[in-house]
């Protein structure tokens, strides 16, 4: 009996944190492009997935800024179009306090603020410690839900995916049955692979950066 495996390339966005005394005009990091070496990574990664076995028949992404342009630049090398789907969405972390601050201070608040999550995330596995955080439970079940219903419009196809480092590590955490929400590094343009047959989905790879180990400037 011949069985369908379907491969599934959850794919952190490429950098996108400012410099430290970029005075920034959108809110915060929430609106921020792709910054110059996150755009070097996401060619890496397109270069990666153009010419390997992980090459897309489809690509999926978070409508966010930084995450639409990752996938934009992976659509270019293959040929393909880049769906959006709001679900893939990262995770709510509160307000930003960079959009109450003048655009010259933004850039140093937004490293701050992004410092402080990551810490929170890898002290306590999840984010229920910041104040107006969107629950673990819910962000699983929206990706839960996308993806279950991106996964079966492709049946033995390659499908890219591409999100944010909390999304990502609340879906692994969904289908490995961990409590902590946060579990895995989860770098810029990583490859996070999961494989789905007639059983429950297995998880292939974590946080894969080969590309940019290649090409060491990224």
């Amino acid at each position: 009996m011949t069985v369908t495996r379907t491969l599934l390339h959850l794919i952190r966005h490429g950098d996108a944190i400012p410099p430290e005394d970029a005075a920034i005009s959108t809110a915060g990091y929430e609106d921020l492009p792709l910054s110059e070496k996150g755009s070097a990574q996401a060619f890496a990664l397109a270069r990666r997935l153009k010419g390997g076995p992980s090459r897309p028949d489809a690509i999926y992404a978070s409508p966010t800024l930084r995450a639409k342009q990752t996938a934009d630049t992976i659509a270019c090398a293959v040929n393909l179009e880049v769906k959006t789907d709001d679900r893939l969405r990262e995770i709510f972390l509160g307000i930003e306090p960079a959009a109450s601050m003048p655009p010259q201070e933004r850039g140093a608040a937004v490293r701050a603020r992004l410092e402080e999550l990551a810490a929170i995330a890898i002290r306590d596995g999840s984010w229920a410690a910041v104040p107006g955080c969107e629950p673990g439970i819910a962000v699983r079940a929206r990706m839960r839900e996308a993806i279950d219903e991106i996964i079966a419009r492709h049946p033995g196809e390659s499908i890219a995916l591409v999100s944010h480092a909390g999304s990502i590590n609340a879906y692994l955490a969904e289908i490995l049955g961990l409590q902590r929400d946060f579990s895995f590094p989860v770098g810029n343009t990583s490859l996070s692979t999961v494989r789905y047959a007639d059983h429950p989905p297995m998880v292939v790879r974590v946080n894969d950066t080969a590309h940019l180990e290649v090409h060491t400037h990224v």
